[in-house]
């Protein structure tokens, strides 16, 4: 099976969602959903439940939990082997529709312009 290659999520502005909400995380969790990512990038299309869950729209839900926390990393597929990272957040029953909107929006703006909105760095 072929690595899928994994896109970060940048805006217009350079801002890039993703790594601002894991900058906020305890390093413990950071190091969980960095170890998610790149069981996601080693398995792609493959990664089943636990480690993630289809939400709807095309978007997918990686799934880490610390404590009684629940952290999840919101993704699409493009194409068959590229995975983009939108962005983080805490889930506490559902994630909620405007988060998923959001992921619809930042997977339609990278489609529309894949240079501006792909971050360059490292996660």
């Amino acid at each position: 099976m072929a690595r899928t290659e994994v896109v970060i999520y940048q805006d217009k502005k350079g801002q890039v969602p993703l790594l601002d909400w894991l900058d906020n995380l305890p390093v413990k969790v950071q190091d969980k959903c960095v170890a998610l990512v790149e069981r996601l990038a080693q398995s792609g299309h493959e990664l089943r439940r636990p480690h993630c869950d289809f939400l709807e729209r095309g978007i997918y839900e990686l799934r880490a939990r610390y404590g009684n926390v629940n952290y999840r990393i919101l993704y699409a597929f493009v194409g068959q082997n590229i995975v983009l990272l939108s962005h983080g957040l805490l889930k506490e029953r559902k994630v909620p529709k405007k988060e998923i909107d959001k992921a619809v929006r930042n997977l339609s703006r990278y489609i529309q312009d894949r240079e501006a909105h792909t971050y360059s760095g490292e996660l």
